[in-house]
């Protein structure tokens, strides 16, 4: 049962938020090189007229906002899920080779075929990040039948390590050619269009879809596999489709921006501290509050880095490192 606490922080917490991301929103709209008032930016929003101003919103930052909110909520749900299904709070999607494995399509990509751009790089990523998974969860259940929480951890982590290693070293022996691995592996949503997104789409939302509608059972398996089994879940199949969903989610957020870093890893573990162990509450909070984040961080890096900026992907690593190393040491530290 939830405390009392946890009770009182729901509604009013999730009032906070939504009144966060409508700020998050307005500040990605108006903070740039050439900075916008807030009142400029409502006025071209409701009445595009071909100003300057106009051009600047609408070509540039309403599809920047527009990536930004739906890959971070990709990633923060996908973060959420595999924290639950590994029962581990301080998890991070990466941990199951999904960004090791669009990584490394992306690398052999480039060269073999020729990919040179966020559009050509997206299905690369895609398939590669969903064959990666595969493979985990096909190294993590041999021999048994089925794959524990523990042996997936086990598998993505050293699958991961290999792919990432192998990465590396293609991209070091022939940097030239493997330039745009590196811009695209640094996290950012100012080079993804609104049709690559358009493209990936269909597979976040039956993702977020398969993620909500796994949230009973999930606070099933927090109790342990045991018990939950004797609770009437079906554990390898929540598995199994957990799995599934994180793949559709973290694997195309990680297709379209070459992965975010502590997105999945701190809105979960800090959402969770507010709603407690409920998992319809943590997806909820996380579809709303990852978003708060990288567009904060995303509208920092234009600040701080005028006229140019500091890729997102880079700023939200630098915020969420100290954040989330203060939280593990309070003594109310969030678990499942």
């Amino acid at each position: 049962m939830p405390s009392a606490r946890h009770r009182l922080h729901r509604p009013l917490g999730l009032a906070v938020v939504l009144t966060a991301l409508v700020l998050a929103v307005a500040t990605s709209l108006a903070v740039g090189s050439n900075p916008l008032s807030l009142s400029q930016v409502w006025q071209v929003v409701r009445h595009p007229d071909g100003s300057e101003a106009a051009i600047i919103v609408w070509t540039m930052r309403l599809p920047r906002t527009v990536v930004g909110i739906v890959v971070a909520s990709a990633f923060g749900v996908a973060g959420a899920l595999i924290q639950a299904l590994t029962r581990n709070p301080l998890a991070d999607p990466g941990i199951l080779g999904v960004n090791a494995g669009a990584g490394f399509a992306v690398t052999l990509g480039v060269g073999l075929l020729g990919l040179h751009s966020i559009g050509s790089f997206v299905w690369a990523a895609f398939l590669g990040a969903a064959a990666a998974t595969v493979l985990v969860y096909l190294i993590g259940s041999a021999g048994r039948g089925t794959a524990s929480a523990v042996t997936l951890v086990l598998a993505g982590v050293a699958l991961g390590a290999v792919l990432g290693g192998v990465s590396t070293f293609l991209s070091l022996i022939d940097p030239d050619t493997f330039i745009a691995v590196r811009h695209w592996g640094a996290g950012s949503i100012a080079r993804v269009t609104l049709a690559d997104t358009a493209t990936v789409a269909p597979f976040l939302g039956v993702g977020l879809v398969l993620a909500l509608g796994l949230t009973g059972s999930l606070n099933s398996i927090a109790l342990g596999d045991d018990l939950a089994a004797s609770l009437g879940t079906r554990v390898r199949l929540v598995r199994v489709l957990g799995v599934i969903a994180v793949t559709l989610l973290a694997g195309g957020g990680t297709a379209l921006t070459g992965g975010l870093a502590f997105v999945g890893l701190l809105v979960p573990h800090v959402v969770r501290w507010f709603v407690g162990p409920d998992q319809r509450w943590i997806l909820t909070y996380a579809v709303l509050a990852s978003p708060v984040l990288v567009l904060g961080a995303d509208a920092l890096g234009r600040v701080i880095a005028r006229p140019g900026e500091i890729e997102v992907g880079i700023l939200t690593a630098v915020i969420g490192a100290p954040v989330l190393i203060g939280l593990v040491r309070r003594r109310t530290a969030s678990g499942l």
